[in-house]
């Protein structure tokens, strides 16, 4: 019972290093420079870089309403 589970688990580990080895691979540098121009195009419309508006943030402190 032991080795035919154990041949099971090799087939898995077989069959991930397989699924493993025929993905596509980018250099890390050319990944960071895809990256840094990717964040450089859309700095514009990132919100932590120009901030929110206050008519159009949704978490600004609410009006208090009071009638004397």
């Amino acid at each position: 019972m032991s080795s035919s589970s154990n041949v099971v688990a090799m087939r898995k580990v077989v069959q991930q290093l397989r699924l493993e080895a025929g993905l596509h691979r980018v250099k890390v540098s050319q990944a960071a420079t895809d990256l840094k121009q990717f964040c450089l195009q859309n700095a514009q419309n990132d919100p932590l870089l120009t901030g929110v508006s206050s008519s159009t943030n949704p978490f600004r402190p609410q009006k208090v309403c009071s009638f004397l």
